[in-house]
């Protein structure tokens, strides 16, 4: 099962310092129980929300370390597509994956898949048994939808006023965190569902 999918920065951010990512969407999926520890089951609703923000916001920095150490790495310069360029943005992102550890910062081992698209960075943090390959495909096919319908790329793009239109998205390919083996003609009735929504 999936446990939860981020929008974040992945670059830097005047407001923010060296190493920091402000995410922009997230979704957790199952009960809060996976989540928390033992100790946090006591806590109130809102301090619940609170810790829940505060774990989403450890992932988003250590995927953001992880872009950085890639692209450093491979020393590729970033170059800026133009809205309607989406495709190509998708095919020159850096992925990969980061483990997790136990306590760091959900109470089991997780497994974190990432894309990072110019900016921007689509992360699925999955528990430890699941098929990462799936994973992989789910999130390249989120991130190419979330790009194409919602032109995340532009300037003056704002994710937060879009979180109806990603919810929907992750409701048809991603239903309560689960990921779905999807055959050629399942895939294409799925397209046109999507399709049908963004020209709503």
């Amino acid at each position: 099962m999936v446990r939860c999918f981020l929008i974040h920065s992945v670059c830097p951010v005047a407001a923010l310092g060296a190493g920091e990512s402000r995410v922009l969407y997230s979704r957790v999926f199952g009960p809060d129980e996976g989540i928390l520890s033992d100790q946090d089951r006591g806590l109130s609703p809102e301090e619940r929300r609170l810790l829940q923000k505060e774990k989403t916001s450890v992932v988003a920095r250590q995927v953001w370390s992880a872009v950085s150490l890639s692209r450093e790495a491979s020393a590729r310069l970033l170059v800026e597509t133009e809205p309607g360029e989406e495709a190509l943005a998708l095919q020159e992102a850096d992925g990969g994956v980061v483990r997790l550890r136990a306590g760091d910062p959900f109470s089991e081992e997780m497994s974190a898949l990432w894309l990072a698209v110019q900016s921007l960075g689509f992360t699925l943090v999955c528990e430890p048994h699941e098929n990462l390959l799936l994973a992989e495909g789910t999130l390249h096919n989120l991130t190419r939808h979330c790009l194409e319908t919602l032109h995340m790329l532009g300037q003056g793009s704002e994710v937060l006023l879009r979180s109806n239109r990603v919810d929907a998205l992750l409701s048809r390919l991603l239903p309560h965190g689960q990921l779905l083996f999807l055959n050629h003609r399942f895939a294409q009735s799925l397209e046109k569902e999507v399709a049908a929504y963004v020209a709503k």
